[in-house]
């Protein structure tokens, strides 16, 4: 009904003498009544289209304002905005905010902080990018420490030939390995053999003897070699490397202190308006901020690379002296100095075949 009514009123055409005077025209009882039904009643702001029109549009479906009676907007208390407004004007106080509210508030506030930190990453890389490519094509000026950087280039060629060393040993560990199952497959074909040739029993005999007993030492040798290779890892994979993820840090924050001096010096030659004063205070707490922590990371990098060069000295002697012994002793036939050797560094060969021992056992 109200579609109808409204439809009605806006085809209407209301025609205007010259002078614009509307009040000769005759009325229509009718249409004023409906209208007024439809004013008090409020449309439905859910299912009506506002269309704005410009300048020199029709004049059709203009209403004289004289001819409407009762209120024009029908208060609905579901509508924030008009809540608001007539809750200022009656001077009452808004009930809190409940749970729905609440959680919207969280939810914003959380948007928010993640926006702050994908825009302070985006300016922290902008920064660092451009310090970097100025330094690439030497436009740039960048700090160095002639000392600490000596001793980082020098970790990075020793880890180099540390793990070329240790790749040689694991091949030599794999290669002789293949040696050993050979040797124990030789011995059993010879022991095979020895008891199904009467004329020969002896002489295989004693093949098969001399096979278990290289076997046996090559075992030895293998658990010798399989201690020196975990050692070399662990110093080569875990202790070096993680002094390296030290540098990365230290280099890291050494762009970044670079990236926001430069950005300093170049506020400070500038022009000082207020707008730049705000800029330049702002830039002068972000160097600072970055400058102690690219310092707390140099001596956290010198410090690591004193320890790791101690403790690179230590297990190397004691892993070169290991190695040397046992691959001497094999070679000799010593057996005794063999097994001397690995009770020195105390080295426990897993025999084949034999359960893990039992926590009560371990203790």
């Amino acid at each position: 009904m109200t579609d109808g009514l409204m439809s009605k009123a806006a085809t209407m055409e209301i025609p205007i003498n010259g002078t614009g005077d509307t009040s000769s025209l005759p009325e229509d009882d009718g249409l004023e009544q409906d209208l007024q039904q439809v004013m008090v009643s409020g449309p439905n702001l859910n299912e009506t289209s506002i269309v704005s029109g410009g300048y020199g549009g029709t004049a059709e479906g203009i209403i004289p304002t004289s001819t409407v009676k009762g209120p024009a907007v029908r208060y609905n208390a579901s509508f924030p905005g008009l809540r608001l407004l007539h809750a200022q004007g009656s001077g009452l106080h808004l009930p809190h905010p409940g749970p729905l509210a609440a959680g919207d508030e969280a939810a914003r506030g959380i948007a928010v902080e993640k926006f702050d930190i994908v825009k302070k990453w985006g300016i922290n890389t902008y920064k660092c990018t451009k310090q970097l490519i100025s330094e690439r094509f030497g436009r740039g000026s960048r700090t160095v420490d002639l000392e600490l950087e000596t001793q980082i280039e020098l970790l990075r060629d020793t880890k180099r030939k540390y793990e070329c060393v240790l790749q040689l040993a694991r091949a030599l560990t794999h290669h002789f390995y293949s040696l050993v199952q050979t040797q124990h497959a030789l011995g059993d074909a010879f022991s095979d053999l020895s008891q199904k040739s009467p004329e020969l029993q002896e002489e295989f005999g004693c093949n098969a003897e001399t096979q278990k007993l290289l076997c046996k030492n090559g075992e030895t040798l293998l658990g010798a070699v399989n201690f020196f290779v975990s050692s070399i890892n662990t110093l080569v994979n875990k202790t070096m490397e993680d002094t390296l993820m030290t540098v990365k840090q230290y280099e890291t924050a050494r762009l970044e202190y670079d990236a926001y001096r430069t950005d300093l010096e170049e506020l400070s030659i500038g022009p000082r308006d207020a707008n730049t004063l705000c800029r330049l205070d702002a830039a002068q707490s972000h160097f600072q901020s970055h400058k102690g922590k690219y310092e707390k990371l140099r001596a956290d990098v010198a410090i690591k690379l004193k320890f790791l060069e101690e403790n690179k000295i230590k297990v190397m002697h004691k892993q070169l002296l290991l190695f040397h012994n046992a691959v001497s002793a094999y070679f000799a036939g010593n057996q005794q100095q063999l097994a001397q050797t690995l009770r020195q560094f105390n080295i426990k060969l897993k025999t084949p075949g034999a359960e893990k021992p039992s926590w009560l056992e371990e203790q």
